[in-house]
């Protein structure tokens, strides 16, 4: 439903083509969101047969391939409004795969479990810090919303969390309390 809402909530600003889409989701949405490229183009094609987007022109620039442009339809405006207002009721349950590995924290060597975690909090400090920086770029681009800046604070106070419990974690591994 991710991709659907992302694309309808697009097309409202103007038409688009599916790299362009792409494009807006990598630089401004990637830090929270994971919308895979072969997923957007599939969406186009399944809201298109629904009649919640429609194909305005088709696009040829020299040798490229060519390229469809969409727009939404009324019938698209009124599905992101559902949408939107389905997501904004719906509460997460987080499952974490970190979680199942620890179930079988004792089938591997404690040397290696470690070496594991050790990465890990490395890529967690290495990810915050980039959630840091793309939050001060993008909040500096005049077109991004300012309400981005609550965005970019939950991510940041997620991988905190993160980082806080995984540092606490491995202390208690090093100190022995674990497994």
């Amino acid at each position: 439903m991710t991709v659907r809402l992302v694309i309808l909530g697009l097309l409202r600003e103007r038409p688009l083509y599916g790299y362009e889409i792409k494009q807006i989701i990598e630089e401004h949405m990637s830090d929270w969101t994971s919308i895979a490229f072969g997923s957007i183009y599939f969406a186009l094609d399944k809201l298109a047969s629904e009649k919640f987007v429609e194909k305005v022109e088709v696009e040829q620039d020299n040798k490229r391939p060519s390229r469809s442009v969409y727009q939404i339809t009324e019938k698209g405006r009124s599905e992101f409004s559902n949408l939107l207002r389905q997501e904004w009721q719906h509460v997460e349950h987080q499952y974490f795969s970190i979680d199942i590995c620890l179930f079988f924290l004792e089938t591997l060597p404690l040397e290696e479990v470690t070496n594991y975690l050790k990465t890990r909090k490395i890529a967690l400090q290495s990810a915050l810090e980039h959630i840091q920086n793309h939050q001060s770029e993008q909040l500096k681009i005049p077109e991004v919303p300012r309400f981005a800046d609550a965005i970019f604070d939950h991510s940041l106070i997620h991988t905190r969390a993160e980082l806080t419990w995984l540092t606490d974690l491995l202390g208690k591994i090093e100190r022995g309390e674990y497994p």
